[in-house]
């Protein structure tokens, strides 16, 4: 056999279902989804603002998986969610523990139900344990729905950076339960539609200008637009995902970061007093001024996908850009080298070309940057130009 090479492909399935009422005894879904040999368990894990949201939850879940024939349901644990859960490392560890107990197994599922950040960890946990248990995937807010509850990574912080530990893995299933994201505060439903508005400005101009046209039904959180709006984007996530050619970042490459180098360490900054929507927002802003700035994107297109931000309520600069590094440069430029490390290899960076269309560069002029920050900043006192 010397001499002779091979390739095998492995192929994964990506499940996404999108549904209202998930738990209630009417709705099959999840009973179809499911199949079993008859001896698998089940054990959900639920956010506990989620929980708090909707008081009736922990009981319908538990009587909905109790009826599930041929699988054995093992309880129902609540954590706290949030991005403290992603520093907190006793929720990865309790996560473990029950699993463990409840004897949860490779032909057994776990259930998550929860925001971004908790699916990241109770994700990492289901990843690692047997090396890998099925795992169902409930996002419960805007946010995760459109963008990182249908992705294949998960993580936790350490070391002070975002997402420094974890794992990529494709989740046995996808359930965007319309009925948990009209739960959510007003303001945290408006700011989930920015990674919607990130993957159309990077991947659809047609979904971009329909994102524009209907920004003012999304900015009143009309149910019918933002369920579109979240379809339409998890949908573009995930084709990504699967067509892009590179679903496990082994490349440089990372068109659904756009705008992010700079978010995660505005994040870092303020102590994620700034939520991961709201930072996005300013990084986006912070990238297509500088494709602007840079000459790759026309100076309408720019005030236009600004304009998008304005409409929907969303941040454009944040105090924490004014920060500084020891070496007296802005604090947020080492999120460049923090971006490249992450992935490896040279720094990779996507800014825009048109609306829909990204371009890849590996240097970004921190002098430029600054004049970036500056005119965002301007625009916070001074009549806006967009």
């Amino acid at each position: 056999m010397s001499g002779k090479d091979f390739e095998i492909r492995i192929n994964s399935t990506h499940r996404i279902r999108f549904t209202r009422g998930a738990f209630d005894h009417s709705n099959r879904m999840l009973v179809d989804l499911l199949p079993t040999n008859g001896h698998a368990k089940v054990i959900a894990f639920i956010d506990s603002g989620v929980a708090s949201a909707f008081p009736k939850l922990k009981q319908e879940v538990s009587d909905y998986l109790e009826c599930i024939p041929g699988i054995s349901s093992k309880g129902i644990i609540i954590q706290s969610g949030g991005e403290e859960c992603k520093r907190d490392k006793s929720t990865l560890q309790d996560a473990w523990d029950a699993i463990e107990q409840a004897g949860i197994d490779r032909h057994s599922y776990i259930i998550c139900i929860g925001g971004g950040a908790y699916l990241d960890v109770i994700g990492l946990a289901a990843a690692t344990a047997h090396r890998g248990i099925r795992l169902v995937r409930f996002p419960t807010t805007v946010l995760a729905q459109d963008d990182s509850g249908v992705g294949v990574k998960n993580g936790i912080n350490a070391y002070g950076k975002k997402n420094f530990l974890g794992t990529f893995a494709v989740p046995y299933a996808v359930v965007n339960d319309f009925s948990f994201i009209h739960g959510q505060p007003e303001n945290e439903r408006r700011s989930g539609i920015i990674e919607a508005v990130k993957v159309a400005l990077v991947k659809d101009a047609a979904f971009y200008r329909w994102i524009e046209e209907n920004s003012e039904k999304l900015a009143n959180l009309e149910p019918h637009a933002v369920e579109e709006t979240i379809e339409r984007s998890a949908l573009l996530h995930a084709s990504h995902i699967a067509y892009g050619g590179d679903p496990y970042e082994t490349g440089n490459s990372r068109p659904l970061d756009f705008g992010h180098w700079a978010a995660h360490k505005i994040e870092q900054l303020c102590d994620f007093q700034l939520s991961h929507a709201n930072a996005v927002s300013v990084g986006l802003a912070l990238d297509t001024v500088y494709s602007w700035k840079t000459g790759r994107l026309e100076q309408a297109s720019a005030m236009r996908a600004l304009r998008t931000l304005k409409k929907l309520g969303l941040p454009t600069w944040h105090s924490s850009l004014d920060l500084k590094a020891e070496n007296g440069s802005r604090a947020v430029f080492l999120g460049l080298e923090e971006f490249r490390e992450h992935l490896g290899g040279e720094l990779t960076v996507l800014l825009l070309r048109d609306l829909g269309k990204g371009e890849d560069v590996h240097s970004m002029d921190v002098n430029l940057l600054e004049e970036c920050i500056d005119w965002l900043a301007a625009q916070t006192t001074l009549p806006s130009p967009f």
